[in-house]
């Protein structure tokens, strides 16, 4: 795989456009992939809001929710710990409307720091998250898919810096995008027909891997059978598919920032249109997210991200959305395939020869890989 331009260095992705370049093209993670692998909503609020730092407010909010006061033991900064989460679900009573209420909402917070939005330390879970919870009613109005696709985009382009060692951020998403769109990576599924799609690897083990005797040209060579539809019907069974995912198909390929309250990454799916069944044609430049793009919460932060100065036009083309979905191009005299490719190789053919040459000196010995 193939670098692009602008601050992140490596070989792994583009930073404001979080691609894939393979020989043949750019793909990447979809909201069609979160919603089909982690069964996410995906057309939605924008998962935004107020971040605070008073511990009282903290202390209040969880009172208000769980019934119970954590301590500031219990925390790490303006997170809450995993352990303490942990605990308060397997002590409540499911007795009544509100007990499941409150452990519903501790298993979310749950999900939300570990599989969804997780970070490197596994410990906590930043209390943001906890605010969108209020109203039980209103928790599948959200689009979790896309935050959680922010998350990923963000850990991507930190993961693509060479001083950086580790990823962190919804792997399981990213594992199972890999294992769905280049099949000889995945492991042998041990239940084929199970929703979310992640689960057709539940329990899997080191032994189901089908490309354990596989050389490093034999992977070189399968990166060019990238499966760019791979939820048609006839390489999934639609029917396994939950009615209310594919009520949210709209928005799948709509090329839009994807908000998560301080992270907004670009949604550039005009870069990856066979993903989606369209002709690639050749793309727009790279979005500049200026401000937005790299703000953390390393610090302490009294904000409301929704009406930011650095987010809240962001925050308002998600909530336009519609206006930026994906339509089939119109029919130009030159095959556009063939114009993309040209313009391709143009723009990024140095750095996909640099790969296979680099790819070619590391084949030397042709060691099988296990």
């Amino acid at each position: 795989m193939s670098k692009g331009t602008g601050e992140c260095s490596n070989r792994a992705v583009a930073p404001n456009t979080h691609t894939f370049h393979l020989s043949i093209g750019e793909c990447a993670v979809t909201l069609e992939d979160v919603a089909l692998i982690l069964g996410l909503p995906t057309d939605g609020l924008p998962v935004t809001g107020m971040t605070m730092s008073s511990f009282e407010a903290l202390e209040a909010e969880c009172l208000h929710q769980f019934g119970v006061a954590l301590r500031k033991s219990d925390c790490r900064g303006s997170c809450i710990k995993l352990t303490w989460l942990r605990d308060l679900k397997e002590n409540l009573h499911l007795t009544g409307e509100i007990g499941i209420q409150r452990y519903v909402k501790c298993h979310i917070m749950l999900l939300i720091g570990t599989i969804l939005f997780g970070d490197k330390s596994g410990a906590g879970v930043h209390w943001k998250f906890l605010p969108l919870l209020r109203e039980f009613g209103s928790i599948i109005q959200y689009s979790w898919g896309s935050a959680c696709l922010a998350h990923l985009y963000r850990a991507l382009c930190w993961a693509s810096r060479v001083d950086c060692k580790e990823i962190d951020g919804p792997l399981t998403l990213l594992l199972g995008w890999a294992w769905i769109r280049l099949p000889y990576l995945s492991p042998v599924p041990r239940e084929p027909r199970s929703f979310p799609l992640a689960n057709m690897w539940r329990n899997w083990e080191r032994g189901d891997r089908r490309y354990r005797y596989m050389k490093l040209a034999d992977f070189r060579k399968a990166f060019d059978e990238f499966v760019w539809v791979a939820y048609a019907v006839d390489r999934m069974d639609p029917n396994i598919i939950p009615a209310e995912i594919y009520m949210h198909s709209v928005v799948w390929s709509a090329t839009v920032p994807l908000v998560s309250f301080e992270c907004i990454e670009w949604h550039a799916t005009d870069r990856y249109r066979r993903q989606f069944g369209f002709i690639q044609g050749v793309p727009h430049e790279e979005r500049n997210l200026d401000k937005a793009h790299g703000e953390v919460l390393t610090d302490p932060k009294n904000l409301n991200w929704a009406m930011a100065p650095t987010h809240y036009s962001w925050v308002m083309h998600w909530k336009n959305r519609y206006r930026h979905i994906l339509s089939e191009l119109p029919m130009p005299s030159q095959h556009p395939l063939d114009t993309y490719m040209h313009w391709y190789r143009g723009k990024f053919g140095n750095r996909l020869i640099l790969s296979n040459l680099v790819g070619e000196e590391n084949d030397e010995g042709n060691q099988d890989l296990d």
